[in-house]
């Protein structure tokens, strides 16, 4: 990156970290890259302090202030985790937002997939929203989930590999239609 580069605020994806186990540390150097918005929560603090990574806000309602300075505190009330965070994001106009998390319930992101990209990574797996008539270039042999239910999928370039898991058939474009909003795919990272 060029010294004379300039990232502005809420362009580049903030980063929500629910958990850090199974992750590469190399993943998340490439996710932290361009200095995005670093959320968490206070048990997940303290494995982000020991990579001195600079946590923004905390997802709680109170926190160890020994943790780290000029942190911001969002309120979880009554919310989950993932709702608390994503409704900042939201009300304060960010466009994206990159999840790192051990587990993954999807009914959990639902809600807000049609009001912020999301993009999450669990263990070896990038997890995201796609409308009907996505598509996107892939390399031959790679695997694709589908992880929401869905009617009269259409597809280009995979084939069916088993219960909602195809394999890309050749370099080049894939696609998928379908009857819903949105579906969640995975891919291998």
């Amino acid at each position: 990156m060029s010294s004379h580069h300039i990232v502005r605020e809420k362009q580049e994806p903030a980063l929500l970290v629910l958990g850090l186990n199974n992750f590469s540390e190399e993943l998340l150097g490439q996710l932290l890259e361009w200095s995005p918005t670093v959320i968490t929560t206070p048990l997940v603090a303290e494995q982000i302090n020991i990579y001195e990574i600079k946590i923004d806000i905390i997802i709680a309602d109170e926190i160890d202030e020994s943790l780290q300075s000029d942190v911001k505190l969002i309120p979880q009330g009554n919310s989950t985790l993932v709702e608390a965070a994503l409704n900042y994001l939201i009300e304060n106009e960010y466009k994206a937002v990159n999840i790192v998390a051990d587990d993954v319930t999807l009914d959990d992101f639902m809600p807000f997939a049609d009001k912020i990209n999301l993009v999450i990574f669990s263990g070896d797996r990038k997890i995201y929203a796609v409308n009907p008539g996505f598509s996107k270039w892939k390399p031959a042999g790679e695997f694709i989930r589908i992880l929401s239910l869905y009617l009269n999928l259409q597809t280009s370039g995979l084939a069916a590999k088993g219960s909602n898991e195809f394999i890309t058939t050749h370099d080049g474009f894939i696609s998928l239609n379908f009857d819903e909003d949105f579906l969640f795919i995975s891919e291998d990272v």
